[in-house]
């Protein structure tokens, strides 16, 4: 069995390297997301630092290899839509947030950024303000939790939630170095903490305005991975990587509107309940793969199949800050998205239930399509 080391950037090495000049040019590293909901980048040199979005170059990849396109009409485009500084290579190269797009015109059936980018759009009017709380749960290079005893497992849960000490957090050099890369690129990160499980943390990403949320939280995701690797460990986002008494891990979507943080808010938010409660199973159904497992009415969530809300209570699907409620008007907290959910889908979609369907988008039905889609291709037949 190889030893840990043996997958680990030599980062010394690489400073040397880091350190040569680029003659003026620039590397820019287009990132999409894959059909399994990970992230994928590519890189290409570019003659100088570019002033906007407008000034990147429309590129493509082989979407056979990532199962987002059949081999017979594999090449999927990448467009992109935001631009952050490098915190690796530094200098003024960047890193780009891209949409993927089938050569007929259409957004690729990944591409579920489209379809909420044109619901934040219809309804901008609302200055919908979204932040969102990313758990994920760190592994060593053999898949079982950092700082785990091997073959084992640690004292129950208790001590490690916002820990400090040796034996009570595990991996703090990885969450120090991804929090200080989101800050350079201009990651709107707001804070950091340890979790529940031994292992398990959360970063806190917003508020931001709109679809700019998606594309912070995904090239966050993006940038933990990256940091990981240099330190040979895994990133998982899995709603409930260990099974038994131990915590799974969400990812809470707080949503704000201009009439929410009106005085008299909270009147707009006790008609958002009404309305969220009435298409609970559509967004359960976007609100992340495995969250089955995690939502039991246990271990701060509620039950998957039931819509609940309360004011400050961590067990109901959506939850108002108390303060909120004393002040009455504010914010609401809805606690099912898992982990590993979209947060293009789950923003959409809660701006689709609040504010009514756009005509050409549904997202619900985007997600069953996607469905059938991946079913097509296991035989080999999917068109795009």
């Amino acid at each position: 069995m190889a030893s840990p080391d043996k997958y680990m950037s030599n980062t010394a090495n690489l400073q040397k390297y880091l350190q040569l000049d680029q003659k003026g040019a620039v590397i820019a590293e287009y990132v999409w997301i894959d059909a399994s909901g990970g992230t994928r980048s590519k890189c290409k040199t570019l003659p100088k630092k570019p002033q906007s979005i407008k000034e990147l170059p429309e590129w493509n990849f082989d979407g056979s290899s990532t199962g987002q396109a059949p081999g017979d009409n594999s090449d999927v485009y990448l467009r992109p839509v935001a631009v952050y500084p490098d915190p690796f290579r530094l200098g003024e190269n960047v890193l780009v947030m891209c949409e993927t797009w089938m050569s007929d015109g259409k957004p690729n059936a990944y591409n579920f950024r489209h379809d909420a980018a044109v619901l934040m759009e219809k309804n901008a009017k609302h200055e919908f303000w979204f932040g969102l709380e990313q758990e994920y749960t760190l592994l060593d290079a053999m898949g079982w939790p950092y700082g785990w005893p091997k073959n084992g497992f640690p004292a129950p849960q208790g001590p490690y939630y916002c820990g400090n000490g040796t034996g009570k957090v595990f991996g703090r050099d990885i969450v120090e170095s991804h929090y200080k890369a989101c800050m350079y690129s201009g990651i709107m990160i707001s804070g950091t903490n340890a979790e529940v499980m031994p292992g398990q943390w959360e970063y806190q990403v917003g508020p931001c305005t709109g679809i700019e949320l998606g594309d912070q939280l995904w090239m966050s995701r993006f940038l933990l991975h990256r940091v990981a690797e240099e330190f040979g460990a895994k990133v998982t986002f899995a709603p409930k990587p260990i099974p038994g008494d131990w915590n799974g891990a969400g990812l809470h979507t707080n949503v704000s509107t201009a009439e929410m943080r009106a005085d008299g808010g909270m009147k707009a938010i006790e008609g958002a309940m009404e309305k969220l409660s009435k298409r609970h199973a559509e967004h359960m159904k976007v609100y992340g793969e495995g969250n089955e497992a995690r939502m039991t009415g246990a271990h701060e969530t509620a039950s998957y199949d039931k819509f609940s809300w309360g004011i400050a209570n961590r067990g109901a699907s959506v939850r108002v800050n108390r303060q909120c409620a004393e002040d009455g008007k504010g914010y609401f907290e809805d606690r099912r998205p898992a982990s590993n959910a979209d947060p293009y889908q789950i923003t959409g979609m809660v701006v689709e239930t609040l504010c009514g369907k756009v005509e050409g988008i549904d997202l619900f039905s985007k997600t069953e399509k996607v469905e059938s889609v991946e079913q097509e291709m296991v035989v080999g037949v999917a068109k795009p």
